[in-house]
């Protein structure tokens, strides 16, 4: 399966919650309609830093199937200048409840380089289902997808756990149930390219693709506030590194009281 730098993000950032955690069915208590935040995406082959792409999420209140949801959007993009390298146009969607925030449907649509995938997924999550166009798959209960797990993984308390105690999570991909975790790692303060944060850091065990190696060699750092919004990403991959930060939000929840001087 192909690991672009937008689903990698996704991937480094969800945080699933297996049947008899206390998570499942936790109440959104960090982002609100209208939210949007964008990223930068770095590469470095020889240490030094390029600009090489963007990112950016949404999340828009609306009416789906007679249901209140949250839309979701996920965008991310090569350079145009780096393209003939290997061209990125990303999209994702999702819509999931706004007061359980368990995913109703999905929407895959990317071109990576050579390579063209399109996902429509839907969730029946009272029959523990996903629906395809190549069937339909079982799921755990309160299953996920790779965008509405990033906005139920900011509702997690980080307080509650030590320093290298792992937080199993799950999400349905590519007709298939990852199951994985991220080992918390505690606090810390980092300085972006926006500026500098305290923050909660954690490194994601990841599955091997053709970009991103497997294991935990990913570090995420997201704010030590009430918004929780992911602000530096770094990663090796297979030719160099990548780093990706934080650039621009608008309509947080709370103030971002976690930055604490600009860059």
């Amino acid at each position: 399966m192909k690991r672009s730098i937008l689903i990698i993000l996704l991937l480094s950032l969800s945080v699933k919650l297996t049947a008899g955690d206390n998570f499942c069915g936790i109440r959104n208590t960090t982002f609100q309609n209208g939210e949007n935040i964008s990223f930068v995406v770095f590469y470095s082959a020889l240490g030094v830093y390029v600009n090489a792409g963007s990112a950016s999420f949404s999340a828009n209140v609306e009416r789906f199937n007679n249901k209140t949801v949250y839309h979701v959007k996920g965008v991310g993009q090569t350079n145009s200048k780096y393209d003939w390298i290997f061209k990125v146009r990303d999209s994702y969607e999702t819509y999931f409840d706004t007061a359980t925030l368990q995913p109703y449907k999905f929407i895959r649509n990317i071109t990576e380089g050579g390579y063209k995938k399109y996902e429509n997924v839907t969730f029946n999550q009272s029959a523990n289902t996903a629906i395809t166009t190549n069937g339909v798959f079982k799921v755990p209960n309160c299953i996920q997808d790779v965008l509405s797990s990033i906005y139920y993984a900011r509702n997690i308390d980080f307080n509650r756990y030590k320093e290298g105690d792992k937080i199993p999570f799950s999400m349905f991909l590519d007709n298939e149930v990852y199951n994985l975790y991220i080992r918390y790692l505690g606090k810390e303060v980092v300085k972006t390219r926006y500026g500098k944060f305290n923050t909660f850091k954690f490194r994601p065990l990841l599955v091997k693709g053709t970009i991103f190696e497997g294991g935990e060699k990913m570090n995420v750092w997201v704010t030590n506030d009430q918004n929780r919004v992911p602000v530096r990403i770094e990663s090796p991959i297979v030719v160099g590194s990548v780093k990706v930060d934080l650039m621009g939000y608008k309509n947080l929840r709370y103030p971002l009281t976690s930055l604490i001087g600009f860059r």
